[in-house]
């Protein structure tokens, strides 16, 4: 297990490096650099820019060298400064505002995925063990319902409702008077009290999704023989499902962590610009607007960290609950 981890984290570098040239690649693919929009802004706003001007400008962020030279110095300051380099448009460390939203990225993704678990598990095991019954078919539409309805549309509904019968903002993960104001008892309660709208909202797509498959894994498991028979050696019924078929159910599960955290952080860009969060999303949308590279590059980068780190999460619990699975020689 330990060489198998060794592995993993050795792959997980590599995959890093890949992401690092493609996504540096892929920002310097649409026309224009960062510094066309800034000189565009300035003509709008009838500021003259001159040649010598926009010379000087090169040189100051760096775009007067090649880009293969521009990639290189930007991977050798991450790895001997830490230094993920300037944000064009902020003006600022990029690492200094990821440190800003990471958390909050971090707290409502792996939130959301707890909310998933809580809630489709014991939904499936009702719906599989009350086949076709009034609750059965309710879930099945709501799941459904769930599967075909965006994040960003349930959002802007759960907006229209919460101000419109309400009078409330459900924008946001604080209330006016803590957004700027210092940590605090206070400020953490008032964070709950926000950051549940978020989770549920991005979790209702995964929580739908796992009750079907969920569902259709334990009735299958329910009609093969090995259960059947403990069921005639008068195993009670409570254990005979906890033990046999969702732990057969939860198997597929633990092993797609890393996928729905994948789809988590990438649906939870656009149901954060609607629902105005300080997360990696909006930030990372705008750097790509503006082709902010320095700060695109570095956010593909923690998104790719944050999924492999999940990828790797599942593969150890995929150990701890299914004990046939064993990674490396098989003695």
């Amino acid at each position: 297990m330990v060489s198998y981890l060794i592995q993993r984290v050795v792959y997980i570098f590599i995959t890093l490096i890949a992401v690092s040239v493609v996504s540096f690649i892929l920002i310097q693919l649409p026309p224009g650099d960062y510094l066309d929009s800034y000189i565009m802004q300035l003509e709008q706003s009838h500021t003259e820019v001159s040649e010598a001007e926009i010379e000087a400008l090169e040189r100051y962020y760096g775009l007067d060298r090649p880009v293969f030279m521009q990639y290189f110095v930007w991977v050798r300051n991450i790895i001997f400064h830490a230094d993920f380099g300037i944000s064009f448009e902020w003006n600022r460390p990029v690492l200094s505002l990821v440190k800003e939203r990471i958390w909050f990225t971090i707290a409502i993704s792996y939130l959301s995925l707890i909310f998933i678990w809580i809630v489709s598990i014991p939904v499936a095991i009702y719906s599989a063990t009350h086949q076709y019954s009034f609750f059965d078919y309710a879930f099945s539409f709501v799941g459904y319902i769930g599967l075909a309805t965006p994040n960003f549309l349930l959002a802007l509904t759960l907006m229209f409702v919460g101000f419109r019968f309400f009078g409330i903002s459900v924008g946001g993960l604080f209330s006016p008077e803590y957004i700027r104001a210092s940590w605090s008892l206070a400020k953490v309660v008032d964070l709950f009290k926000h950051i549940w709208i978020p989770v549920v909202v991005l979790g209702t797509a995964g929580t739908a999704g796992n009750i079907r498959r969920l569902r259709a894994i334990i009735l299958d498991e329910l009609r093969r023989q090995y259960v059947i028979t403990a069921r005639a050696k008068g195993v009670k019924e409570r254990t005979l499902i906890m033990r046999y078929p969702v732990r057969v159910a939860i198997t597929p599960m633990v092993s797609g962590i890393g996928t729905l955290i994948t789809n988590i952080i990438g649906g939870g860009g656009v149901v954060a610009v609607v629902l105005s969060l300080p997360t990696l999303g909006p930030l990372h949308l705008r750097s790509i607007l503006t082709q902010d590279m320095y700060l695109a590059g570095s956010l593909l980068l923690f998104s790719c960290v944050l999924s492999l780190i999940g990828t790797l999460v599942s593969d150890v619990l995929l150990v701890m609950v299914d004990p046939r699975i064993r990674y490396g020689k098989i003695r």
